[in-house]
């Protein structure tokens, strides 16, 4: 193996550029929010299922659904989760998170 093949493995990085260093610098995570985490969203629990640029996709359960029919039958069911999607960046309580320490 040649140091040519060695440098590309390391992803560039030089360690005699130390100037590239303080501007090529990785961020721990850019997100506020991240996949599997429990969320508060308008007083109802939700979980988020994937994080991008751009969006957030969350899932959210409905409530149970209870009416009767015209034949006074009563009838209950359960509608699908809601998909929806918010900023990656929201500022909603997130619940199941454990602190650094």
């Amino acid at each position: 193996m040649n140091a040519h093949s060695q440098a590309k493995r390391h992803n560039g990085h030089d360690p005699n550029q130390a100037e590239f260093g303080i501007i090529w610098q990785l961020v721990e995570y850019p997100f506020r929010l991240r996949a599997g985490d429990v969320i508060k969203f308008n007083d109802r629990f939700c979980r988020v299922l994937r994080v991008n640029e751009c969006s957030a996709v969350v899932i959210m359960n409905q409530p149970m659904r209870d009416f009767k029919t015209r034949f006074d039958k009563p009838v209950r069911f359960q509608p699908p989760p809601k998909l929806f999607r918010i900023s990656p960046q929201s500022d909603v309580p997130i619940l199941n998170r454990r602190s650094k320490r």
